[in-house]
């Protein structure tokens, strides 16, 4: 299985320009949807046209990022938690 930045990374971009053109979902060999981004940061795509992010949504995104990145670790340690358990009581039983 392919991690994302591998994905990312094989023949699924195309970049035209200043824009990056991702094969988003193939099944059986056809292009389902292609999905456009913006290869410049603090750039993004507004109906079909490169535009300049405006500081809101860009301080937004950096926010919302940072919380996902707290949210994932706590949800990490919380599985690895509730496994350490799990693993304890199948000992427990003979298991």
């Amino acid at each position: 299985m392919l991690t994302f930045k591998e994905f990312l990374n094989e023949s699924n971009v195309q970049k035209v320009g200043r824009k990056r053109v991702i094969r988003v979902r193939v099944r059986k060999g056809k292009i389902q949807r292609n999905k456009t981004f913006s290869s410049m940061p603090g750039w993004t795509i507004r109906g079909g046209k490169l535009v300049r992010m405006d500081y809101k949504e860009r301080r937004d995104r950096k926010l919302g990022a940072q919380m996902a990145q707290h949210k994932k670790a706590a949800k990490l340690q919380q599985t690895i938690r509730k496994a350490k358990i799990s693993k304890i009581k199948r000992g427990a039983l003979g298991l």
